[in-house]
């Protein structure tokens, strides 16, 4: 089936789309309602469906004779470890952990905060939350006290799991203390902390409210997975807000397990067995979605890496995992090919290493500028696919849909909406505005299956943010254009644009300008204030290595660049 057709079909009947979808995960019971309203008339997927997505990602697999496959490899170049868990594996230690929270006086609908570095073990945790019906709360690991405070006061966990320390590039970050300064704070009493021991010198200090993760595991009996409804709350993932006080994105469970899946062969065209590596964190949207349940609910081999693109130990890293563990798609996000760009120019390191495994390598997360985009194309001579989503969506939004069609790539597109988004862009007035005329990004309601719920607790903060500002739209707080084949640009956040002498620009459209300055690995455009026209952009640069040109020569250049595709005003 076409792209367009595919699409069409999903806006013009998104019941039938998304009642047909939901056939490809195992239910208990399956969905006989397919799109409803709940008691604040927000749109529901799946009403009376009943599902688990920790048997969908682990028992489900071993049921059917996967066992053996390897689910997770932990490779960890700043710890000197590469270790494989299987199915099996994975399934004793949820299923224990599980049975460890439960022993803790965790029940379905607590809420459990995890604090912890990019090792097996978050994932555990996640899927452990998940099998009894916990709503886990992932805090990225290294976050400060004050941060971990606040979300400690907002969603009220039960329990943390936390370990004894992360390990950045050079240093070791001790977790402990800052879970303790946390506690402290916050004036929600948390009753239990988990603590992970890692063997890298920092000691867990025995106390009444910390319990062993090794002792509860060994200790406890496995439980299976517990019934939920569609509805039922999988997480909360905070997200910044406007205000300051970050938002906790409320996520669902069977919409989630559908999307999810519909991704994994539409979006990313992978096929169950194989190896998909998303390079990010467990603590952000992409690492709930793409590390842990979207790989493994579809059968894939999942790596977590607890590394960095250059440094641990140089730019040859994302090669060598990519070689070693025959990944067939990839996904990271545009700095990390900057940083490695900026070590490795001429792509000498990525020529050590056999990537012929690798059939496609996806970007997301920031805006992608052309110059990375068309370097990284150069280097791996495979597609090289930009796409756009938020927090929010759980899962993409914009995409070249390679499992479908493979569409041609539009340097700055992030090609089409993907099935179930009718994406328009729309002036401040609400209304559609015309083929490459910049405004704002907003879907048509119903969103497809998989978005956010609600805001934790906030559910006036969900209507104003969101579906206050366009009637039957959700506001996604970007800016862009469609052009005239349909390929979305997003210009970013609608805040990004400044406002110079009456004048509206894009500070991405300025980034791109000068990303393309063949001396350029990095840069950010932004506004400050002047007094005779409001703001004036300033851009920051960073030099590739090797590069000597001098700040006279560099701004020379880069101003009158970005002067001759802009204008004088910029």
């Amino acid at each position: 089936m076409s792209y367009q057709k595919h699409y069409n079909s999903s806006i013009e009947n998104p019941e039938a789309f998304w009642g047909e979808q939901a056939n490809n995960i195992k239910w208990y019971k399956k969905p006989t309602i397919i799109l409803s309203k709940d008691e604040n008339g927000f749109d529901r997927w799946f009403e009376d469906g009943k599902l688990n997505i920790c048997y969908l990602a682990v028992d489900k697999h071993v049921d059917a004779g996967y066992g053996e496959q390897t689910a997770i490899v932990y490779d960890s170049p700043v710890t000197q470890q590469r270790v494989l868990y299987s199915y099996n594996e994975v399934k004793r230690q949820v299923s224990r952990l599980a049975g460890g929270l439960r022993d803790l006086g965790v029940k379905k609908g607590d809420t459990v905060i995890i604090y912890m570095p990019m090792i097996p073990h978050a994932a555990f945790s996640m899927l452990a939350c998940a099998r009894i019906g916990a709503i886990h709360s992932v805090v990225f690991g290294g976050f400060a006290p004050h941060e971990l405070a606040i979300r400690i006061d907002d969603c009220k966990p039960k329990v943390i799991i936390t370990a004894t320390s992360g390990m950045e590039v050079d240093r070791l970050i001790a977790y402990k203390p800052l879970v303790d300064e946390a506690v402290q704070k916050a004036t929600h009493k948390v009753e239990k902390v988990i603590v992970y021991q890692r063997n890298l010198g920092a000691i867990n200090p025995k106390t009444e409210r910390y319990v062993s993760y090794k002792k509860l595991v060994k200790a406890s009996e496995p439980v299976d997975c517990v019934e939920m409804d569609s509805n039922d709350p999988l997480y909360i993932l905070y997200t910044s807000g406007t205000t300051g006080k970050p938002k906790g994105i409320l996520r669902d469970t069977g919409g989630y397990a559908t999307a999810l899946k519909y991704s994994m062969k539409y979006i990313y065209g992978v096929e169950e067995g194989d190896t998909f590596w998303a390079a990010s964190d467990v603590g952000w949207v992409v690492g709930h979605s793409y590390i842990v349940y979207a790989p493994l609910m579809n059968r894939n081999t999942t790596i977590i890496f607890e590394g960095k693109p250059v440094k641990t130990p140089d730019a040859s890293t994302f090669w060598r995992i990519i070689s070693e563990n025959n990944v067939k798609v990839m996904f990271t996000a545009p700095t990390a090919i900057r940083a490695i760009k900026k070590e490795d120019p001429d792509g000498e390191l990525l020529k050590m290493y056999d990537l012929s495994c690798l059939k496609y390598q996806f970007l997301a997360g920031e805006r992608c500028d052309a110059a990375t985009l068309h370097w990284l194309e150069d280097q791996l001579k495979i597609p090289v696919i930009d796409h756009w989503w938020q927090t929010e969506s759980g899962w993409p939004m914009v995409s070249n849909m390679m499992g479908l069609e493979a569409l041609p790539v539009k340097p700055g597109s992030a090609t089409k909406p993907v099935g179930g988004y009718n994406l328009q862009i729309l002036n401040n007035e609400g209304k559609q505005v015309g083929a490459n005329e910049e405004g704002l990004v907003a879907i048509k309601l119903p969103l497809p299956p998989g978005n956010m719920l609600n805001i934790w607790g906030n559910t006036e903060r969900f209507i104003e943010g969101y579906l206050k500002r366009f009637d039957g739209y959700y506001f996604s707080g970007d800016g862009g254009y469609v052009d005239e084949d349909g390929y979305v640009f997003i210009t970013g956040r609608v805040d990004d644009v400044i406002n110079v002498a009456g004048h509206r620009l894009s500070t991405a459209e300025m980034e791109e300008i000068v990303s393309s300055n063949k001396s350029v690995a990095e840069c950010a455009v932004f506004g400050i204030e002047d007094s005779l026209k409001g703001q004036v952009p300033l851009a920051l640069v960073v030099l590739k290595s090797g590069d000597y040109v001098s700040g006279f020569e560099l701004e020379y250049n880069i101003v009158n660049e970005v002067r001759k595709v802009i204008g004088p005003v910029a």
